[in-house]
């Protein structure tokens, strides 16, 4: 169940709205970064958890509300930056409204198909898609996902402060880019209630993992190097269950020979012998084509 408020969670304002800045602030909408992409990710993480775990239900709920309130923040932002600006389209210049948008950098769909309003899109024009999502239904393996989703949120939000001079807009992704550390620590300190958030998931026997190689670094360099003696090669693993150890070379083993296809999948033409191939082989081979044949 939802509710909603005719406010704004922070206040928003544009002194000079900038249509350019406005295709940029899509990403941090409908973009990868974005805050559609978290909203929709918190809320069907919450879903899948099962009543054991609804204080961490609640977290992600609380959470995925507040993304929505960013959403409708930036959504006003991109529409103000659109409206009343000097730089929007002139009746004297414009030829096309698609191309008179083109030359102040806007989106000519922000005009065209949206009315000089905010869009579920990224700063190219790509619709939002769920692909982004990240719900797994292990709550480990989620939560690391979310502090990546906040951190890569707040990087976005950092470039877009450093890209406008606009005192409102930086005041507004001030206030963002303040929500992405908060919520990077909390899910930081809700991992770390869990019993065992690494390996994920936890639940799976390690004894059934092959215990030669699950805390061995491998190098896949082609000449041999030697250990670096670096904190993940050598001493006590970060789940507490294992000794890092260091590998110069892979196990390696086995050729890469594809088993020969199903003759109704037509993938192998007929063939004569080759230089270096024996007549008993190509005997072989032709015997084989016609038995397929005559079957």
């Amino acid at each position: 169940m939802f509710f909603q408020e005719p406010e704004l969670q922070y206040e928003v304002t544009v002194e000079e709205p900038d249509p350019h800045f406005a295709k940029l602030l899509q990403q941090a909408i409908g973009g990868q970064e974005g805050e559609m992409r978290v909203a929709m990710q918190y809320m069907f993480q919450a879903w899948a958890l099962p009543e054991e775990y609804k204080e961490y239900r609640n977290l992600l709920m609380e959470t995925a509300a507040e993304e929505l309130g960013h959403i409708e923040m930036l959504a006003s932002a991109v529409t103000k930056n659109l409206r009343g600006s000097p730089k929007q389209m002139s009746e004297d210049a414009q030829e096309t409204a698609a191309t008179a948008a083109a030359m102040t950098g806007q989106n000519p769909r922000q005009f065209l198909s949206a009315g000089q309003s905010a869009m579920p899109v990224d700063s190219n024009g790509a619709p939002f898609t769920g692909n982004y999502i990240v719900a797994s239904g292990n709550l480990a393996g989620d939560l690391y996902a979310n502090v990546m989703a906040e951190s890569t949120g707040r990087t976005l939000a950092t470039r877009l402060w450093e890209y406008t001079d606009d005192p409102g807009m930086k005041d507004m992704l001030s206030y963002l880019i303040a929500r992405d550390t908060m919520h990077q620590n909390q899910w930081l300190a809700a991992l770390e209630t869990l019993d065992d958030p690494v390996p994920v998931p936890a639940s799976f026997p390690q004894e059934q993992e092959n215990q030669d190689f699950n805390y061995t670094f491998m190098s896949t360099r082609r000449e041999q190097q030697p250990d670096p003696g670096r904190p993940w090669t050598e001493g006590e693993a970060p789940d507490g269950k294992g000794q890092f150890s260091y590998a110069a070379e892979q196990p390696g083993d086995g050729e890469v020979i594809a088993p020969e296809p199903d003759p109704m999948t037509n993938d192998v033409p007929n063939r004569t012998a080759q230089s270096g191939e024996t007549d008993e082989s190509a005997d072989s081979d032709a015997a084989n084509e016609s038995t397929s044949t005559d079957e």
